[in-house]
């Protein structure tokens, strides 16, 4: 069998970053920069006030109370050029440009608020409640480098820089299909022999969680003819196409039978539970990859993220490898078949401590749904005792 290691080495040596686009700023959320972004300005790009008060120089508030004349207002967006003489007051709403003389602000809650004159009841010190030009940013600072995923700050300095456009390579498109003759969508009676179909619905969140871009294609029945055809379809909009079921070695294995004649696309097993049947290859003129997965729900959603996310990572442009480990203790025994890579749904305590859930059955979904991490057995562990150190994937 081949390793798990050796098999994502190859999906990773096949992959490659998606071509750097570019993007507008209500379509960047989730992309990845190809470009560092600088500011061409200060920010902010002048003195402004960082509350509502009086703008007045500090010099005048010797001794407090006193009383000020109010001899002006200046809103924020005020684009008029205002001044503040010795001994007078303007009143001033936050962000609005600092009036020239001022060296301070009173916040107007030190104050009894008043518009023609005002009592400050507390004295502010020369640069109190004041943003200078360019105290976040100098001009020609760059704000993001390239490789950063655009998340909503992110793009928050991307449009407060100036900028409406940036170029990232964009989230990944990726259609996930299932296979089956005994699946009926969710909300539809069960016939005898039926199941309710989960994991196109559980991997195509996945794929959105992961950065990408996930539609999800429904089901096909036990037809390689009907199979290849809806392929063929969804061609032409995937960066990447995730199937799950049909690659098993019994009869009735409809993404092997269609998929192996083409040439580009290999079926093996892989030494690792569950989840040993993998398939892997191209697609079409664009070389789309596309990731055969094994049907059982727990052994396509492990394979998802031990395969296809650090896929979808390189795709993005991303740092990309085995997902990170954590070291916990095991909270009891464990055991292992000899030879495999064993993936065990646990959950992972604040103590450090990581229980195994009941059901470890490939075909468990419910179990699934209770773990959070993934205990890592080596290949040549067969046992493991109660208090042992193993290494964990956090989910």
């Amino acid at each position: 069998m081949k390793s798990v290691d050796a098999h994502l080495a190859e999906i990773l040596a096949t992959v490659r970053p998606l071509a750097p686009l570019e993007l507008d700023l209500e379509q960047v959320l989730g992309a990845t920069l190809a470009e560092d972004v600088s500011s061409p300005v200060p920010l902010p790009p002048f003195d402004n006030s960082a509350m509502d008060g009086y703008a007045v120089r500090a010099d005048d508030l010797p001794e407090v109370p006193v009383t000020l004349p109010v001899i002006d207002d200046v809103a924020a967006g005020s684009t008029e050029l205002r001044a503040v003489g010795p001994g007078h007051a303007v009143r001033i709403m936050t962000g609005a440009p600092l009036p020239a003389g001022a060296d301070t602000v009173v916040p107007v809650e030190w104050t009894d608020g008043g518009t023609v004159s005002v009592r400050i009841d507390r004295r502010a010190e020369a640069g109190n409640a004041i943003r200078r030009a360019g105290e976040d940013v100098q001009a020609g600072d760059v704000v993001l480098k390239a490789g950063t995923v655009i998340r909503p700050a992110q793009l928050g300095i991307i449009a407060g820089v100036g900028r409406r456009r940036v170029k990232a390579r964009p989230r990944p498109r990726v259609v996930v299909l299932s296979t089956g003759a005994e699946l009926v969508e969710p909300g539809s009676p069960l016939a005898t022999g039926q199941i309710w179909e989960s994991n196109s619905y559980t991997l195509t969140a996945a794929v959105r969680e992961a950065g990408a871009d996930g539609y999800r294609a429904g089901s096909v029945a036990d037809d390689p003819a009907e199979l290849l055809d809806r392929l063929d379809t969804h061609l032409v909009r995937a960066d990447a196409i995730i199937t799950s079921g049909g690659v098993s070695m019994g009869a009735y294995e409809p993404v092997k039978e269609a998929l192996s004649p083409l040439g580009t696309v290999r079926f093996e097993k892989v030494a690792m539970q569950p989840g040993m049947p993998q398939g892997f290859g191209v697609l079409g003129d664009d070389q789309v990859p596309i990731f055969a997965l094994p049907g059982n729900p727990v052994s396509s959603f492990v394979s998802f993220v031990l395969f296809v996310r650090p896929a979808l990572d390189r795709m993005r442009g991303l740092p990309s490898g085995m997902p990170e480990f954590v070291t916990a203790r095991a909270a009891g025994p464990l055991r292992s078949p000899s030879g495999r890579r064993s993936f065990l749904r646990g959950v992972l305590a604040p103590d450090g401590t990581v229980t195994p859930v009941h059901g470890q059955g490939s075909h468990q979904l419910a179990a699934l749904a209770v773990a959070d991490a993934l205990i890592v057995v080596p290949e040549e562990v067969t046992e493991v005792a109660a208090g042992a150190t193993v290494e964990v994937i956090k989910l």
